[in-house]
């Protein structure tokens, strides 16, 4: 990359903008500050009433492809006829049949036209793909690169990994399958998996998403409080599986009758009826308050005024897992004490008893882990302490993205 001629590529989304993913804004935008010029073609229309601050700092013009083939017929015919004439649509051809046949599903022909689309309409200054997420954007990019004969990458997460089939994650990490130049994920946890199954090791790259401290308030001064007093209890994460609020619940309906307590809930999600239904049968509903999905600003207004933050993240029945939620960085980052589970990469902040509390995946472990911090305010400062600490030492964004940029100039 030169002064005149600065890198330039496509971001491969899900969606944009998703409330839920502000660490690809975060990442896009430190991208955009280092110089980078590139579009966001985003496989699906926006669904979220609310953006975040950040959404409005990226200057990256947004192309929503076909999210279904059929709405934009068209369209989606035209470049696929275009699409025919390009050098490398054979062999991309090629692997989605192969993929096809081991996937037959309307998903999988979806991908291809989208990747169809993209592959006619890119700029032809673009120098290479990126893709954020291992599955569907991964593929889209993948198909799209071989009919343009680009290169393309991807940054891969949590339920990609975890939910992707392995036959297809091997081949999106060898090079003899037209696989990415380049692949990054956010804990040491999934880089040890996909590493495994690369054709070479160096293809992955470790990079935390890390916190922008930049964005968030200095720390409220948190002071002792008496055990007697009400405690608030704050979660935020969307309303699924394996955020393991079912669990919650059942910890927060056992707990002694000597803690005073309201849990505040932050958030969308499908499972909100069932979760309400679950604490009016434990008696518990007055004691809880949902919120919805809320922008960044009351969120961080959330974790000051609260005095604890519970998370426990829990393995699916489908295999789908966080990796390292970026909102325990956050309450961090407000000096809120933590407790949480020792699911996937969460160790790899949390060290339990030092930087907060880790449980097993168990409602009544959870609920003495819960009593244990509501009766001890000195234990949940020191912990509070220590997790900020170590959010500001080992935790900030610039070394990854400096990592990042590197990937990106070495595949363009």
């Amino acid at each position: 990359m030169t002064a005149d001629k600065p890198l330039t590529y496509a971001v491969v989304v899900k969606g944009w903008p998703r409330l839920s993913e502000t660490f690809i804004a975060q990442e896009l935008l430190a991208l955009q500050n280092k110089g980078h010029n590139f579009d966001i073609w985003s496989l699906r229309f926006p669904t979220d009433t609310k953006t975040h601050p950040l959404h409005d700092q990226i200057k990256a013009r947004v192309r929503y492809l076909p999210e279904y083939l059929h709405a934009e017929p068209k369209r989606a015919f035209a470049s696929w006829v275009k699409a025919r004439k390009l050098p490398g649509y054979k062999a991309a051809y090629r692997m989605w049949r192969a993929d096809y046949a081991r996937d037959k599903t309307r998903n999988r022909i979806r991908r291809f036209g989208q990747a169809c689309v993209m592959a006619v309409e890119l700029p032809d200054n673009v120098q290479g793909l990126y893709a954020h997420f291992m599955h569907t954007p991964s593929s889209v990019a993948r198909y799209a690169a071989i009919m343009r004969g680009l290169p393309w990458g991807f940054s891969a997460h949590a339920k990609d990994i975890w939910t992707s089939d392995t036959w297809e994650k091997k081949e999106k990490l060898n090079a003899n399958t037209f696989g990415a130049e380049f692949g990054v994920t956010c804990t040491a946890y999934g880089a040890h998996h996909l590493r495994d199954l690369a054709d070479t090791p160096d293809r992955m790259d470790l990079v935390y998403h890390g916190l922008d401290l930049s964005r968030f308030p200095p720390p409220p001064k948190r002071t002792l409080k008496a055990t007697t007093a009400p405690l608030a209890f704050l979660s935020v994460g969307r309303l699924v599986e394996k955020k393991g609020f079912d669990r919650l619940i059942k910890a927060l309906a056992h707990l002694p009758d000597n803690i005073q307590w309201q849990w505040i809930h932050i958030g969308g999600g499908g499972l909100k009826a069932s979760l309400q239904s679950q604490a009016e049968n434990a008696d518990i509903a007055q004691h809880i308050t949902w919120m919805g999905a809320c922008d960044q600003p009351t969120v961080i207004q959330a974790m000051r005024d609260a005095d604890l933050f519970i998370l426990p993240s829990r393995i699916a029945d489908d295999g789908d897992r966080d990796g390292l939620p970026n909102v325990l960085m956050e309450a961090a980052s407000q000096k809120l004490p933590i407790i949480s589970t020792s699911v996937s990469a969460i160790p790899e902040f949390i060290d339990t008893g030092i930087h907060g509390t880790l449980v097993q995946d168990d409602p009544m472990e959870l609920s003495e882990a819960i009593a244990d911090l509501a009766t001890d305010p000195q234990k949940r400062i020191e912990y509070a302490e220590a997790a900020y600490t170590r959010l500001t030492t080992d935790f900030g964004m610039d070394a990854g993205i400096n990592k990042l940029v590197k990937r990106l100039e070495q595949m363009c």
